[in-house]
This record gives structure tokens, sequence and C-alpha cells, in this order.
């Protein structure tokens, strides 16, 4: 095909699954020197895409309040606005990353200039959501593996549909403030999901690790529930742990990338710590690593067992990951 000149990327939620797109997007522009891409993605996650090198514009929304009111005088005018933000220019290709019925809305709304297409998967891949309409919307479906990992999916996608050969690693092109580096490993001990955590008797005895190797320890949390968790994990472990202040997207990613490295369950704190190519281990109490686990085995590892790993294993990792760098 004609190499695009104009693209949107259709990504909307959650964390994670935002930052799995990133590479696709790096992609692109290897393969396409010059290309100017666009990103419609829910307003909380907007100042992370906007520090995605190669996106031009960002197109917020918020399909996930809007639904909550659906015929309200805000709706309605955000609708509105939100319509004619992503009105205002014409595209190539749109490309649905997501694959859901949202997101599928989201593409049939926007603009296509003479010849233009919209893609997206054909098919759904093992332990990811997948809705028809997005296979009925587009002008072109990919059909891919269906054990794939989050990331190689969407990279997967954008190369078929443009038709060149993925470029190798995935690089996700985050920017970061540069700032004075911190001895701190940041534990990212929260998640969306409770059967996600690890016990808390677990932090503590790889937190007394981390001190006696003279690391300091950064706690940060995104939630109430957290932040008492935070609090507690720092009492038992003294006054070189520190709870972070409840920080913004952008203000957490940049703290994040002054630390030494991460450890952290599977959560979206723990994605960008992989997108910021930090030392990084991530524990799994489900065996699903292969499927949004780090790639990059020399700087970055996942743990898993069940019903959860135990500490020594986590602390092997660590080791591992913190002696290739």
């Amino acid at each position: 095909m004609t190499a695009p000149r104009q693209v949107l990327v259709v990504k909307l939620s959650s964390l994670g699954d935002v930052v799995h797109a990133m590479p696709a997007v790096q992609d692109l522009r290897d393969a396409f020197p010059g290309v100017q891409v666009d990103w419609v993605v829910e307003r909380g996650f907007a100042p992370l895409v906007q520090r995605c090198e190669g996106v031009r514009r960002v197109i917020p929304c918020e399909l996930r309040n809007w639904r909550k009111s659906p015929l309200s005088r805000e709706t309605r005018h955000a609708w509105r606005a939100f319509r004619e933000d992503l009105h205002a220019q014409a595209y190539d290709a749109v490309i649905d990353l997501q694959g859901l019925t949202k997101s599928a809305l989201v593409a049939h709304m926007a603009r296509l200039l003479p010849g233009g297409r919209r893609y997206a998967m054909a098919n759904r891949t093992e332990g990811s959501s997948y809705e028809a309409p997005t296979r009925w919307v587009a002008d072109v479906a990919i059909p891919l593996e269906p054990q794939s990992h989050a990331v190689q999916r969407g990279r997967a996608l954008c190369a078929q549909a443009f038709g060149y050969a993925l470029p190798g690693p995935p690089r996700y092109g985050l920017a970061h403030s540069a700032g004075p580096r911190e001895d701190t490993v940041a534990l990212i001990h929260g998640s969306s999901r409770e059967d996600k955590c690890w016990p808390a008797a677990h932090w503590i005895a790889l937190g007394e690790r981390l001190l006696a190797q003279g690391h300091g320890i950064g706690l940060p949390h995104g939630s109430d529930a957290e932040r008492e968790r935070s609090q507690r994990l720092a009492k038992a472990l003294g006054p070189r742990a520190e709870v972070w202040p409840r920080l913004s997207l952008d203000a957490l990613t940049d703290r994040m990338a002054r630390s030494a490295g991460a450890i952290g369950v599977d959560s979206g704190l723990s994605h960008i710590a992989v997108a910021l190519d930090l030392p990084h281990v991530q524990i799994y109490n489900f065996d699903t690593a292969w499927r949004t686990g780090p790639l990059e085995a020399a700087r970055q590892r996942s743990v898993y067992a069940a019903p959860t790993p135990g500490v020594d294993a986590v602390w092997d990792a660590w080791q591992a990951v913190t002696m290739s760098g």
C-alpha cells in the first residue's frame, strides 16, 4: 500500500493496555519516516500518551463517564466537543488496537481521506477482550495469532496492515523529565484486582533485603486503600521507606524514571516501569506473564507461582536484573 501520512490510533484504556500500544507507534515511525500519528484515549491516560514519541495530537474522550449519564446536558455537550475534535483531521488509516465495541464506535466516527481505510483485529487472542463490532466496522480485518503477547499483538496488527516487517525488540518511546537519580526501589504493591496483590509480609521481607543492600524504598499509591497499605509498609520498614505523595500520572512517571528500579505486581505502574526500561521484576499470581509480562529478560523479568511467588524467587529475579545492568 501507499505509505500512510496521517494515522489515527484508537486505544482508549486501560493504563497497562495503553502502555502496551506504544511500541506500535514506534514501529510505524521506523517504517514510514514523517508519518503523523494521532491517538484517541481516555482523558485520564492522555498525559501519558502525550509523552509517547511520535504522537502529534492526543484526542481525549471520557466514554467511561459518559456511559453513566448518557442523556445529561454535560454529556451531550462533551460528546459534541469530542466529535468536533475527532473530525478536525481526516486520516489515511484508522487502526483500532482495542478490539471493543466502544473503540469500534470511535473508529467508525473518524473521518477518512479519499482511499483511506479502517483496520482492526479479525479475531480474539487468548486472554484478551474482544467484541465483534470491531470487525464489522473495519474495512480490513487482520487475523492474528491466537496466543499473542499484548505488546506484540498491536505491533503485528500494524505491521500486517501496512506491510512492513517488525523491526526487532519493542521500543516504547515514553519520554520523561530528566532529574537526579535516586537509589530508591519503587515497590508497586497496588492493583485494581485484589487477587493480583502480594502479601504484606512478603513486601516487608523483600523491603528489608533491599534496605540491607543500601537502597531506599519508594511506596507509590493511587487510592486511599493503597495509601494506607503504603503507610503500614513504611511503618514496618522504617525511615528509609518513603510513602510517595499522591502524584499525577505525569509526575509519577518522572519519579519512577529517577529510581533505581521497581518491583511490582501486574499493574499499570509496573508496565510503565517496563516502558521506562527500569530494572524491574513483575510478580504474577496467575499464569499470564506470557501475555502481559516483560519481554526483555535481561533487565526485566516476571515471576509466577500459585498461589503467589515466594520472597526468595522475587529476590533472585531482582538480583539477576540488577547484575545484568
